[in-house]
């Protein structure tokens, strides 16, 4: 059998949510946030959720809320052989999406004032273990003709930022990565997203804020239920453009900078 994709028939708009992107989801960074508010979204739509984070405590508390089936996956994503143990857990399932929110910045510290095996773990964790997982579930959902793989990046990848230098350039490659994949795979009936994030009240976000008030945070529940909702209007979600794409690049950065300074108290 060859792939099977939309132009041999298959009418995205004739399946529901869980016949689209079901049976089973692969959330990574499940424990809180934003993660967390989209599988339990997921279970409200029928779908079971693979829950991937490193705190089993955290997982379990999720799974709880969830109505239906769900699996959960102690895992560091930073770890060079993630993809290959997150493989070997879902083996026995079929995967119809895979949402890959991992990837938060807990350190906002300038380049040289960590060790570089800091920024290889982040690099690890935002771009190969993203690339290994995509890869993997990608190819059956395309031999099946429907699916979803949302790649949750950062408004900190519009332009590079003094603070978040990796984080940053990391976020850019999943964004563009999503862009190109959207191209590539949409064809086939699988859905690409790039879901770009603001400023959100996750406790991640919370720790940086260090306790100082910050205006303008969006709900991770609204930022899911935003996130599904798009899922088949790719390549990216907001659609604008970035708000510095009018800028010179030295502006860019400057006003980037400007900004994660503040944030760095």
């Amino acid at each position: 059998m060859g792939e099977r994709g939309e132009s041999e028939g298959i009418d995205r708009g004739s399946m529901d949510f869980a016949q689209r992107y079901g049976p089973w989801a692969v959330v990574a960074g499940a424990s809180e946030g934003v993660g967390a508010s989209v599988a339990r979204l997921l279970g409200a739509r029928g779908i079971n959720v693979v829950l991937i984070a490193r705190r089993e405590a955290a997982l379990e508390e999720v799974a709880a809320t969830i109505p239906t089936q769900t699996k959960t996956v102690v895992l560091d994503l930073s770890e060079p052989a993630a993809t290959d143990a997150l493989v070997e857990a879902t083996n026995d399932l079929e995967v119809g999406l895979l949402i890959y929110n991992a990837g938060a910045d807990p350190y906002m510290s300038r380049f040289l004032d960590k060790p570089v095996e800091v920024w290889r773990s982040m690099a690890t964790r935002n771009c190969l273990t993203v690339l290994g997982t995509v890869h993997h579930f990608a190819g059956p959902m395309v031999a099946r003709g429907h699916g979803g793989i949302v790649l949750v990046t950062s408004g900190a990848g519009w332009a590079g930022s003094a603070h978040i230098a990796v984080y940053g350039a990391t976020k850019a490659f999943d964004r563009v990565l999503a862009e190109a994949l959207w191209a590539e795979l949409s064809p086939s009936g699988v859905d690409v997203l790039a879901t770009v994030l603001g400023p959100t009240d996750t406790p991640a976000f919370r720790r940086i804020l260090n306790g100082r008030d910050f205006e303008g945070m969006a709900h991770p529940d609204d930022v899911a239920l935003e996130m599904l909702d798009n899922l088949g209007e790719g390549p990216t979600f907001p659609p604008d453009p970035s708000p510095l794409g009018a800028l010179p690049p030295r502006q860019a950065v400057e006003l980037m900078s400007q900004a994660s300074a503040t944030l760095v108290g």
